[in-house]
This record gives C-alpha cells, sequence and structure tokens, in this order.
C-alpha cells in the first residue's frame, strides 16, 4: 500500500508493499573496508586466547554481507602428525547443531507436516501417559522442547555422555517418565534432553531419519558438503582430534562419541569453509524484504528463531571499569541478547568432550563470526566478543539505515507547510481523531507562534529521519536555532497525524527525545 496526494492531501492508492515499507540499507561505501581493517587485530585476539587457554587447535572466520571476509587458524589439527588446522578442518560443533535441529523443526512446520503448538504427545505417544509435575500442567507443546521451556532439568553433564544413545534408550526412558525441574512454560531451562526429543520428532513428521532429513534438506541445499553427523565419515586427514587438558599440563586424547538418538543435540562436524556459509545464510534472512526466497528455510522462519522466546537472565556490573549490562535468553535453538553495544546478538555455543565453539551474529549489522576450538569446554564466545569491540572501533560496523516511508516523507511536507503558514484546514486533513483533543487548534497555533518568535525564520526543512515506517523526526535550521519536530502516524487508512512536537534543540544534537523518552538505542549510561 501506499499513499499518494489527492488535492494536496491523503489518500490511499494500491501498489507494491516494498512502496510503502522500504527495507532498512547501509549506506556507508567505505564500510566493508573499514571492517576489514580490524582483521589483524582480531586475529591476535583469537590467538591469544588460544595460547592462554592451551587450545591445540582453532580455526576462527568473519563473515560480512553473505561471504567469508576472513578465516584464520592456529595449531594442529592432531598432536601426533602436527598438521596446521586449515578451513578445511573438521570440528565437531556439539550444541551448535540444536538451531540446525530447529531449522528442521521450522522447515516442517512451512511444510505443513507439523506445527509447534502440537502436543509433543502427539508424535511421542509415552507422553500421552507421562505424569506432570501439576494437575493444571497443560501438555507440552513442541515450541518449549525448541525453546528450552519444557520444565526438563539442566543436564549438561548427563547429555554430553548420551550423544550415542540407541533409539531404544531413548524408548526405554520415555517409557520410564521425565522428572521435571521447574513448572512446564514457567521459565528458561536448558535442556539436551528436549532436543534429543525434537530429533524423534523430525524423524517422524519427514518420515526419513532426522540425519537425512538435515543433511538432504539442509546441508546439501547449502552446500555444507563437508559436514557430517558420522565421525567415521570424515577424512581422517582433515579431523581435528579432541582432547583434555590434565592437571598436570599434559593432553588426553579424547575418544570421539558415535551419532546416535542425542545427535539432534550435538552431533554434527563440519568445517570452517562451511559453518561461514551456515552464518552467511542466517545473516540472509535480515532484513525483511520483498525478494525471492532462495534459501532452504523461509526468511521469516530463520528470523523466527532469533526472537527471544524465553528469557534466561539479566545482569549488569563493570568490565575494566566501563558499565556493561545484558539481558539474555533462548530463541529456537539459539541464543539472543541483549547488551550496552547490539541489540540483537544471536548465536550458540557448543561444548562436548575435546571441543569447544560458538558462533554469533549481529543480524541488523551484517555481520559474524565463528570459532572451533580442540579442547574440551573450550567454547570461544569471549574472543568473539572482544572482536565485536575492535570492529565498532573502525566506525565500520553500523546498523542499516530505515529509508524514509512515502507516508513519512509526505506528511513532513504538510508539517512544514503548517510551520510556515499554518492553515486550520489542512492542519485538521492530517490529523488523526485525538489530535485536537489532546491539545486544540488555537492552543497548537499559538504554540507554534511563540517558538516562531524565540527561533526566528526557519530557512529549510531536513529529510525525514525514521525510527519505523510510521515515526519520524525531520530538523528545521532558523535563524536563531533548530527546531526538532518529532511526528507518530495513527494506524488508520490512510494514516493521520497522531503525535505531533515542535521543539528546539541543540545544534550539536540530530535527534530529539521522543514523546515517551529518548530514542531506543544499546548504550548503557551511568
Amino acid at each position: 500500500m501506499r499513499f499518494v496526494p489527492v488535492c494536496g492531501f491523503l489518500a490511499a492508492a494500491v501498489l507494491l508493499a516494498s512502496d510503502a515499507y522500504p527495507p532498512p540499507r547501509f549506506t556507508d561505501a567505505g564500510r566493508l573496508r573499514k571492517l576489514e581493517s580490524a582483521v589483524p587485530e582480531i586475529d591476535q585476539i583469537f590467538r591469544r586466547y588460544a595460547a592462554d587457554k592451551k587450545i591445540p587447535g582453532m580455526v576462527w572466520g568473519i563473515v560480512i554481507d553473505g561471504g567469508f571476509a576472513h578465516v584464520e587458524s592456529a595449531g594442529v589439527r592432531d598432536r601426533v602428525s602436527n598438521a596446521p588446522v586449515t578451513a578445511g578442518t573438521v570440528f565437531r560443533i556439539a550444541s551448535m547443531t540444536k538451531s540446525f535441529t530447529s531449522l528442521a523443526v521450522l522447515k516442517l512446520r512451512d511444510e505443513g507436516k507439523l506445527s509447534l503448538e502440537d502436543p509433543v504427545s502427539k508424535w511421542l505417544p509415552e507422553f500421552a501417559r507421562m505424569e506432570l509435575p501439576t494437575l493444571d500442567t497443560p501438555p507440552l507443546r513442541i515450541r518449549q522442547l525448541l525453546s528450552h521451556s519444557a520444565g526438563f532439568p539442566e543436564d549438561n553433564p548427563w547429555g554430553d555422555q548420551q550423544l550415542s544413545a540407541s533409539d531404544a534408550d531413548l524408548t526405554r526412558w520415555l517409557g520410564l517418565g521425565i522428572p521435571f525441574s521447574t513448572p512446564p512454560g514457567t521459565r528458561y531451562e536448558y535442556s539436551n534432553y528436549a532436543f534429543g526429543l525434537l530429533g524423534r520428532i523430525v524423524t517422524k513428521a519427514a518420515r526419513m531419519p532426522y540425519e537425512k532429513f538435515v543433511r538432504t534438506e539442509i546441508l546439501a541445499k547449502l552446500h555444507m558438503d563437508a559436514s557430517t553427523f558420522e565421525f567415521s565419515e570424515a577424512p581422517a586427514g582433515s579431523r581435528a582430534v579432541g582432547y583434555r587438558l590434565q592437571p598436570d599440563g599434559t593432553y588426553l586424547e579424547e575418544p570421539p562419541l558415535p551419532h546416535g538418538a542425542f545427535g539432534s543435540m550435538g552431533g554434527l562436524l563440519t568445517t570452517a569453509t562451511d559453518l561461514g556459509k551456515y552464518v552467511a545464510f542466517h545473516l540472509s534472512a535480515w532484513p525483511p524484504r520483498d525478494d525471492a526466497e532462495t534459501g532452504p528455510v523461509r526468511r521469516a522462519s530463520v528470523r523466527e528463531m532469533s526472537h527471544m522466546w524465553t528469557p534466561s537472565n539479566l545482569s549488569a556490573g563493570r568490565v575494566n571499569g566501563a558499565l556493561r549490562a545484558s539481558e539474555t535468553g533462548y530463541g529456537y535453538g539459539l541464543r539472543v541478547t541483549t547488551d550496552c553495544r547490539f541489540e540483537h546478538i544471536a548465536g550458540h555455543g557448543g561444548g562436548l568432550p575435546g571441543f569447544g565453539s560458538y558462533m554469533a551474529w549481529l543480524p541488523d549489522y551484517g555481520v559474524g563470526m565463528f570459532a572451533m576450538a580442540s579442547l574440551t569446554y573450550s567454547g570461544p564466545s569471549e574472543p568473539i566478543s572482544q572482536a565485536w569491540d575492535v570492529l565498532l572501533k573502525t566506525g565500520g560496523l553500523r546498523k542499516r539505515e530505515l529509508p524514509a516511508s512515502p507516508i513519512l516523507s509526505e506528511m513532513r511536507g504538510h508539517i512544514w507547510n503548517l510551520w510556515k503558514s499554518w492553515n486550520d484546514a489542512e492542519a485538521k486533513q492530517i490529523a488523526a481523531v485525538n489530535l485536537f483533543l489532546d491539545a486544540p487548534v488555537a492552543q497548537r497555533r499559538a504554540e507554534i507562534q511563540k517558538l516562531k518568535d524565540e527561533v526566528g525564520e526557519c530557512a529549510e526543512a531536513g529529510p525525514v529521519m525514521p525510527e519505523n515506517w510510521l515515526r519520524g523526526q525531520f530538523n528545521m535550521t532558523c535563524k536563531k536555532g533548530t527546531v526538532g519536530v518529532f511526528f507518530t502516524l495513527a494506524p488508520t487508512q490512510p494514516p493521520a497525524v497522531q503525535h505531533l512536537v515542535f521543539r528546539k534543540i541543540d545544534s550539536d544534537r540530530s535527534r530529539m527525545a521522543a514523546p515517551t523518552g529518548p530514542p531506543a538505542g544499546t548504550a548503557c549510561s551511568e
């Protein structure tokens, strides 16, 4: 829908949605060059982390705008051959597998083969007979398994050793029931067991083994050709050997766990080359737009994964003297975080005997990173967080900018006209029903005249700076200062002005405060 002027005012006309709702875009032509300038310092961060943690072998990568911007490695893939780690070295990524399982579930949902609101008992009949913790507990749903809100106990120490459990083992455990640690649907509790169950649900809904469905419907379509669930399928000359660091400083080789019924919670093995493609795929889901679908799973479903469905914790403190705060929760197979730097970070870590890994991306910035290491539970989230800071310093790590929608630009013209020469008819034509009930026409006219007397003649009005498609601001350059104009449109067709503020602002402030507070941001302040 787009809105066009008729006789100087607004009427509705049907056009493409993208005309009315333009997607945000990057506007800095030097963005890539600035970001790439940080690579040497980022490499130092990862090398220092590998040395400090005594990691035998590690590889890391940076993805920008859908392509590999950089990949580097340190150490060896095994301590016998001392062959170096490369972008083609295969690592087990443990719980990062959960995001692939979630993609499989959402793909089946999109194809109409299951619903996230399905009772788990529809696919796992044992749940129809399972004792729930309270009489008023509703049936467990698939979405609760996906978002770690099913009430199952946190099970990392136990779950790590269940990767090779057989289907018969899982059936027997289900027959005995599952103890609950919290009431289902009430809070976050990380559960490997839940994702083991999702693997069985995928098998039943897809009518093929879980690993085959993921391989053919996700891995193959993303051209992740070196990725596998079977350790034995990775060529011996490319496998990273996992190690445990002993208290005496020596290394113990960890025997690889074979794939089994719990593979859906942590069994995937991959390379930096393949993982870069995967991170790029997730980033490609942003921003929402009209482009044709090109991935194995719909963009909207990929974005759904990184919505914070289950909050887990809020923390605040000082790091090196600086105030830091963050909110963390879980989406579907992804951790979701907001901190003082970024409004939206999506990612996941992985840890199993012999391996540690982490991947994270900034959907609004088009940048992602990952690292894989061959040391037990050595998840390298810390160097990735430090690397974000380095990228910020370049000035190239900036969000996409939202263009002004046609309706905002149209309203800017009318408001500018009213400022220059108030006209009651035009004012009432663009006003929502509340505007002149909140402040009568005469009062608004008087307020504008008082401000005009203070700032003098205004020579020009700048472009709209949108906060979203129906809220924005523009600044007017006047003889004795700058006037900021903040306006919000109502949910009517056509949209009309429901809130309008004229305010003198400091010359060094391009943005004024919104009526309900400052514009949304991520910087923490004292």
